[in-house]
């Protein structure tokens, strides 16, 4: 039996409890999993009062993809906007060409770097979804890359079928037959070889439809997948609605969901995922109503939306700090955010706490005031990180 005992620590469980109390005290480790926590001192490993939390967890990310777009940037600050940018040809679909052009082991080797800054800033589970290829084989294709990187790193990698992402040029004004040729068909493939741990799709103007993502959603249900939305993000589409009437994981972006969205992802208790690097790339005015998540009860997390047109960021503590800077999230519900909330997020319940029988999957920073962890920009206080009871 594996078994240590990190001691004179600053503890901060993340239980979601909204007091989120830190203490001094000690956690034990056997077997990859926490066996016991508690106050005061006891015999171990002597940590010097540094901090200690669960490793972070980044519940929404598109990290496997190829090409670039910087130039869209530059486009975007001369006043175009994401909508004019998509309906022209670049956006989503310029990085599908330059994902169905790339390998599979391109797409391994482009995204490891990005997965490594995660890592080196306390991450144990990242979220990885497809919907850069819109072809069978290339959605596959991607989701195969994201399940290698668990093999490369010690990491659990999270699958998200996202094939209703946008409508290739070769469907054009036929997205019906998309629909079903692709992102249903795909679906049944990709989850037939293993590849798909939940569902997901663009709910927009410019994307699909509520009803369209209903007849996906259905065909979740029937394999047993969990769902969840990239919804109300640039206007209000009913997307939120759906994912709690459908018993989502969560609604994703959603600036502009409403008091009654807010009240129904609670009920139904989906996940409210902000996503504060895409509203700051693209300069977005419509903040997402934390007031009435706080109001509604609906539980809030936190994530890097790391894309490379709308959201290039590769940083759960910068995500931390646009929270509270830009939404006026608070330190603790920052920290539950990438914690135990991106964990329910995901449908986890074995991480994201500190707590006995989870795994092992801790942060510990050189810092004694979690506060630090939002407050500090382009800072890194990370000091270990353990991944199941393993220091990494």
């Amino acid at each position: 039996m594996t078994q240590i005992t990190l001691t004179n620590a600053t503890l901060v469980p993340c239980t979601g409890d909204r007091e989120n109390r830190a203490f001094r005290g000690w956690i034990r480790i056997e077997n990859g999993r926490i066996a016991a926590l508690g106050e005061g001192d006891a015999e171990g490993e002597d940590l010097g009062g540094r901090l200690v939390t669960p490793a972070l967890v980044d519940c929404h990310t598109h990290i496997i993809y190829g090409g670039s777009r910087a130039r869209e940037f530059e486009q975007r600050l001369e006043g175009v906007s994401y909508e004019d940018i998509a309906r022209s040809g670049g956006g989503i679909l310029s990085t599908v060409n330059a994902t169905r052009e790339a390998s599979e082991e391109d797409l391994v080797a482009t995204a490891l770097p990005r997965l490594d800054t995660l890592l080196s800033e306390g991450a144990a589970v990242v979220e990885v979804k497809s919907g850069y290829g819109l072809t069978i084989e290339d959605e596959i294709k991607m989701l195969r890359a994201a399940r290698r990187l668990e093999t490369l790193r010690d990491v659990r990698i999270k699958t998200t079928w996202l094939a209703a992402h946008a409508l290739p040029p070769e469907y054009k004004d036929r997205t019906e037959a998309y629909i079903d040729e692709v992102v249903i068909a795909g679906l049944r493939t990709a989850h037939a070889e293993g590849l798909v741990d939940a569902v997901d799709g663009f709910c927009e103007s410019i994307a699909f439809s509520a009803d369209q993502m209903a007849r996906v959603f259905d065909v979740a249900q029937e394999l047993g997948l969990p769902v969840k939305l990239h919804a109300e993000q640039l206007s209000h589409q009913g997307g939120a609605q759906l994912v709690a009437e459908r018993g989502g994981l969560s609604a994703d972006h959603i600036e502009y969901t409403t008091k009654a969205d807010a009240e129904a992802l609670a009920k139904a208790g989906s996940v409210a995922v902000l996503l504060p690097g895409a509203f700051y790339t693209l300069r977005e005015s419509q903040m997402p109503p934390v007031s009435a998540f706080r109001a509604a009860g609906c539980t809030m997390a936190l994530a890097t939306d790391c894309n490379p047109g709308t959201s290039p960021l590769t940083s759960l503590l910068l995500t931390m700090n646009m929270g509270a800077t830009l939404f006026r999230m608070t330190p603790t519900e920052c920290l539950e955010a990438v914690t135990c909330n991106a964990a329910k997020a995901l449908g986890l319940d074995d991480c994201g706490r500190l707590a006995p029988g989870l795994r092992a999957d801790l942060a510990i920073w050189d810092v004694t005031d979690y506060a630090e962890l939002t407050y500090r920009i382009g800072f890194n206080p990370l000091y270990s990180r353990y991944f199941g009871g393993r220091k990494c």
